[in-house]
C-alpha cells in the first residue's frame, strides 16, 4: 500500500498532479484544494490512497492523513466509490463530515453533488462511530503555500480555474458559474486577493448552499 508520496511537483492539473519521486512521475488524482496548493517545480508531500480495480490502479492524494482516512472510510458505505468519496472530502472537511454524521445533518450531506436524501441517510447509518476523531476547528497542514492570485485585465485570472474545478466535482455549469461569480463579486477591489485555496473553499461553500 502506498500511503504517502514526497517529491517534486512535475505537473498540476485541475483534478490531478504528477509527483516525481526517485526519477518516476506518478499521476495522483486529487480534490481541487490540493491542485490549488501545489506549483510545478516545488517540493510536496501527499498522503495517498491506492485504489485497485480489475483493470486499473489509481492513486488519490490529499494534504493530510485525516482526509485520506475519511476518503477510505466513506467507501465502506454502499454506493460510495472513489469518485463520490473524492467529492465528499472536497466539499466537507473531516471535522465537518464527522459533525454532519453525528448530528444526522442530511442537508449538509446532500450539499455534495451525487448524494441524495437516501444516500445521506446511508452515510449517517453506516458511518456512525467509524470516522476519525478530529478536534473542532482542526485544519490539515498544507504542503505548499500558494501566493495570492493576480487579476487579469478582463477579470480575475483565477475565476476560470475555480469554475472548472467545481464542474469537475459534479456541479453543472450554471451552478459552478453562480458560485464563482458570487466569490468574484465578494472580492472585487480586494488588494491583495485571498490565496487561491481560500477562494476555492469559498466557491465550494457557495455551490453547496
Amino acid at each position: 500500500m502506498i500511503v504517502s508520496l514526497e517529491g517534486t511537483v512535475a505537473h498540476v492539473g485541475l483534478d490531478h498532479v504528477v509527483l516525481e519521486t526517485g526519477g518516476v512521475g506518478r499521476r495522483v488524482l486529487v480534490p481541487p484544494q490540493v491542485s490549488a496548493e501545489l506549483r510545478t517545480g516545488q517540493p510536496a508531500r501527499l498522503a495517498t490512497s491506492l485504489v485497485v480495480r480489475e483493470d486499473s490502479m489509481t492513486l488519490y492524494g490529499f494534504l493530510d492523513d485525516d482526509t485520506r482516512e475519511v476518503f477510505e472510510t466513506v467507501q465502506s458505505v454502499s454506493g460510495v466509490g472513489p469518485r463520490l468519496a473524492l467529492a465528499l472530502v472536497a466539499v466537507l472537511s473531516p471535522a465537518e463530515l464527522a459533525r454532519a454524521v453525528a448530528a444526522e445533518d442530511l442537508a449538509a450531506l446532500t450539499s455534495v453533488p451525487g448524494i441524495g436524501k437516501k444516500g445521506a441517510q446511508r452515510l449517517v447509518l453506516e458511518l456512525a462511530g467509524k470516522l476519525p476523531a478530529v478536534p473542532v476547528g482542526a485544519e490539515g497542514e498544507v504542503a505548499v503555500v500558494d501566493p495570492a492570485p493576480t487579476a487579469a485585465a478582463d477579470g480575475p485570472a483565477w475565476a476560470g480555474q475555480v469554475r472548472e474545478a467545481l464542474e469537475g466535482l459534479g456541479w453543472n455549469t450554471a451552478q459552478a458559474t453562480r458560485a464563482t461569480d458570487a466569490v468574484v463579486a465578494r472580492h472585487e477591489g480586494d488588494d491583495p486577493v485571498p490565496a487561491l485555496p481560500e477562494l476555492l473553499r469559498e466557491a465550494l461553500r457557495e455551490a453547496s448552499s
